[in-house]
């Protein structure tokens, strides 16, 4: 069975004991989550929108951050320059089951 679920603003398709990393959701490791479902699909019978009783729960896993991105600025011949970067924050998520 696979569904698409919508987790923060963002789509996901997810199948049962996938992990994923999807944008920091509030909550510690360990907590149980439901997510929105859009779509599920259960051996070729497909439902969408309003009709979709498929229930999708997930485990949190852990908190991480991602790789550094750096934004780096500079006006040629005048001594301006300026650096900034950031890591994103992510939380990765088991989907335990769907049904």
């Amino acid at each position: 069975m696979i569904a698409v679920v919508k987790v923060a603003g963002q789509q996901f398709k997810v199948e049962k004991d996938q992990t994923l990393y999807v944008p920091h959701l509030e909550g510690k490791a360990g907590d149980k989550i439901d997510l929105e479902v859009l779509l599920a699909d259960a051996d070729g019978k497909l439902s969408v929108g309003s009709s979709v009783k498929t229930k999708v729960k997930a485990e949190i896993v852990d908190h991480v951050k991602g790789d550094t991105v750096i934004a780096y600025k500079q006006k040629r011949r005048k001594g301006f320059h300026k650096k900034k970067g950031h890591r994103t924050a992510y939380t990765k998520i088991k989907v335990t089951s769907i049904a």
